[in-house]
C-alpha cells in the first residue's frame, strides 16, 4: 500500500465558523462535507484556503456504502466532481447504509451494517464500484452506534481488516466513535486498534459528545473530553498516524476555544508512541492490502446476499422511522432511543434546509411539535429539502397553521418552493380513498 499524503492537524470547515478557520494558527488541513460543496461555486473561504496550500478533502455522507444496493452512479460522479474542484488528495465516507430501496425510506442518519458475511460480501463489491468511479482513493470511516445488530459473526477488527484485505480502501478512524461504542455496546476501544490494519490508516477524527442515561451521544456539539483524547493517545501508541482532524457541527464555541482544542489534540498527536506494533499478518492466501484479492472460499454468492441484507436493513429502518415492529433480537429500547434521536435530527436538518418554517409557524416550540407529529406519520422518503416542502404541504392540507395570514404566508412559501397549486381539502380526500384501496 502505497504511503498515504502527510496531512498534520485540522478542522472540520463548516459556514458557521469560515472566517475563524481561517484564522486558526498552524492549521494544515479542513475537511468539507462533499454534499455542502457546490462545484463552481466553492465559498470563498474555501478558496483563500486552498490558495494557502492548505488541503481540502471532501467527507460524502450519503452514499450508504453498507447499504443493500450499489451506489448511486450520479451520487459517484458528484463525490468525484467534488474531489478534482477541490484538488482533494482522498475522498472520505462511512461504513454505514442511509436508505432503503423496499420501501424507499431514508434515515437521514448514519445506520450499522451488520458484522455479517453477507453485509462484508455486498461492501466489499460497493468499495469496489466507488473506488472504479473515483478519481483519488476512497477511506471509510468507522460510525458511533446506539445499537447492535443481533447473530453478528465477525468482530469489528475482523470486518475492517478483510474489507482492506479485499478492497485496498483506506481507513478514517474516528476515536470518538470507538468511545460511544465502547458506551453502547460494550466493545473495547483497545481491543479494535488491536485488531484492524492501521498500516491503511488515512486520517483520524476526534469529536466531543454527551452521556445520558447511560447512553452516550456523538453530537459534534460538545467539547472533546479527556476519555476521546485517551482513545487517540492509545492510537498515537500503536501509530503515527497522516492526519489529525477535530470535528464540530454545531453549538460553535469561540474561536480561542476550537484553537485551544487543536493545540490539545497537537499535544497528543506529538507525544511519541511509547509501544511498537506490527501490522497483522495477512491471512493465508490473502494479500494485505490488495484490492485484487479474492473473496474467500466462504463468501456468500453477492446476489442472494444483497436480498438478505436489503430485508434486514429494511425490517430495521421501517422500525426506526415507520414505527412498524421490531425486527426479533434487537433491544427495544435502544430502538425507541435511536428512533427519537432520528427524529428529532430530522426536525432540526429540515429547520436548517428551511429557516422560514420555524419562523412562520410561531417559533422554534411551535414548529418542533409540529414536525415531530408529522415525522411520526411521513417517513422520510427523499432528502430533507423534499422533506421541508412535504411538511409544509401535509399541514396545508389540514388548513394549518389555525390562524390564517400564517397560513398565506405558508402558502406562499410552499407554492415558492414547489412550483404548484396549494394543496386542498379534495388532495386530502383523494389521498384518503387511495390509501383505502391499497
Amino acid at each position: 500500500m502505497k504511503p498515504m499524503t502527510r496531512l498534520g492537524v485540522g478542522i472540520g470547515w463548516r459556514p458557521e465558523i469560515a472566517d475563524a478557520v481561517e484564522r486558526l494558527p498552524g492549521l494544515d488541513w479542513v475537511e468539507v462535507v462533499a454534499e455542502n460543496a457546490c462545484p463552481g461555486h466553492l465559498h470563498p473561504g474555501l478558496l483563500r484556503l486552498r490558495e494557502r496550500g492548505v488541503h481540502v478533502v471532501p467527507h460524502g455522507v450519503s452514499l450508504g456504502l453498507g447499504g443493500a444496493d450499489r451506489p448511486d452512479a450520479g451520487k459517484l460522479a458528484e463525490l468525484a466532481e467534488r474531489a478534482v474542484a477541490l484538488g482533494a488528495p482522498l475522498v472520505t465516507e462511512h461504513i454505514a447504509f442511509v436508505r432503503t430501496s423496499s420501501p424507499a425510506l431514508e434515515a437521514g442518519h448514519l445506520l450499522p451494517v451488520p458484522r455479517t458475511r453477507d453485509a462484508l460480501a455486498v461492501l466489499c463489491e460497493n468499495v469496489r464500484i466507488a473506488q472504479d468511479a473515483l478519481p483519488v482513493p476512497l477511506a471509510l470511516e468507522n460510525i458511533a452506534a446506539l445499537l447492535s445488530w443481533p447473530g453478528e459473526e465477525l468482530t469489528e477488527g475482523q470486518f475492517l481488516t478483510e474489507l482492506v484485505e479485499r478492497t485496498g480502501v483506506r481507513l478514517l478512524i474516528d476515536v470518538a466513535n470507538l468511545h460511544t461504542n465502547r458506551v453502547n455496546r460494550g466493545e473495547d476501544p483497545a481491543t479494535v486498534l488491536d485488531g484492524i490494519p492501521l498500516e491503511a490508516l488515512a486520517y483520524v477524527h476526534v469529536a466531543g459528545g454527551v452521556e445520558r442515561d447511560g447512553v452516550w451521544h456523538d453530537t459534534h456539539a460538545h467539547p472533546v473530553p479527556p476519555v476521546v483524547l485517551d482513545v487517540l493517545a492509545r492510537l498515537r501508541e500503536r501509530v503515527d498516524p497522516p492526519g489529525v482532524l477535530l470535528e464540530r457541527d454545531d453549538d460553535f464555541p469561540p474561536e480561542a476555544e476550537l484553537a485551544g482544542e487543536l493545540e490539545r489534540i497537537r499535544a497528543v498527536v506529538g507525544a511519541a508512541p511509547t509501544t511498537a506494533r506490527r501490522p497483522p499478518a495477512a491471512p493465508d492466501g490473502a494479500c494485505a492490502a490488495n484490492p485484487g484479492a479474492a473473496a474467500p472460499d466462504d463468501a456468500p454468492d453477492t446476489g442472494a446476499a444483497r436480498t438478505r441484507l436489503g430485508l434486514g436493513q429494511a425490517a430495521l429502518l421501517s422500525a426506526l422511522v415507520a414505527g412498524t415492529p421490531v425486527p426479533e433480537g434487537f433491544d427495544r429500547q435502544r430502538i425507541r432511543v435511536q428512533a427519537r434521536a432520528l427524529a428529532a435530527k430530522r426536525a432540526s436538518v429540515v429547520a436548517k434546509v428551511a429557516p422560514e418554517l420555524p419562523e412562520l409557524l410561531g417559533g422554534p416550540a411551535g414548529y418542533r411539535t409540529a414536525f415531530l407529529a408529522y415525522a411520526r406519520q411521513r417517513p422520510m422518503t427523499a432528502g430533507y429539502r423534499r422533506d421541508a416542502l412535504d411538511f409544509a404541504e401535509h399541514l396545508l392540507i389540514q388548513d394549518l397553521p389555525a390562524d390564517p395570514a400564517a397560513r398565506r404566508r405558508l402558502t406562499t412559501w410552499w407554492r415558492d418552493r414547489a412550483g404548484a397549486r396549494p394543496p386542498r381539502r379534495i388532495v386530502r380526500w383523494a389521498r384518503a380513498l387511495v390509501g383505502r384501496a391499497a
